[in-house]
């Protein structure tokens, strides 16, 4: 008998201290951890669906017509992809020791973290700050193979996480 009070007593105690930390609670909105520098360049760091990335594929290997191929494999996955043969951002060399090279502006860092996740995370980035479009470009590269499954891209999303923030620039609120 002695027991079942002792346990009931520590029972009301405990909901007791719940229910005035509850109450007391003063942490309705949260903070930002840091403030953007003054010179930060804002960028979309959004994770978007498929169907909101713009592609522009470019073939950088000696493979003929493997620019088109992959276009059409991002096209059936859902994405606005279109092969781009040298302009209006050609390979300055050719990337043979690479999978693929992806450049995006402000406007597309959300895009291209999921792209990266097509290339499960073997791509090299080129985040280019003055950029006024939303595409992402695509630079196959000599190591490239194939694209993955939906399972491993899925995997690689996971993996990846959320998007990181290039340097020098801040999330849009």
């Amino acid at each position: 008998m002695r027991a079942l009070a002792v346990v009931g007593l520590l029972v009301v105690t405990a909901a007791v201290f719940v229910v005035i930390a509850l109450v007391k609670d003063r942490q309705t909105n949260p903070t930002a951890a840091n403030e953007c520098a003054q010179d930060a360049v804002m960028v979309n760091d959004t994770l978007p669906e498929e169907k909101q990335v713009n592609l522009n594929v470019f073939n950088a290997t000696s493979k003929p017509g493997l620019a088109s191929e992959i276009t059409s494999d991002f096209a059936s996955r859902g994405f606005k992809a279109t092969v781009q043969n040298a302009a209006p951002n050609p390979p300055i060399k050719k990337p043979a020791e690479t999978v693929a090279i992806i450049r995006f502006g402000p406007k597309a860092v959300g895009a291209a973290w999921l792209v990266r996740a097509y290339f499960l995370n073997k791509s090299d980035d080129e985040f280019d700050k003055n950029r006024q479009d939303d595409k992402v470009d695509v630079i196959l590269g000599g190591r490239f193979q194939q694209l993955p499954t939906v399972t491993e891209v899925k995997q690689s999303i996971g993996a990846l996480g959320n998007p990181e923030l290039p340097e020098g620039t801040c999330a849009e609120a």
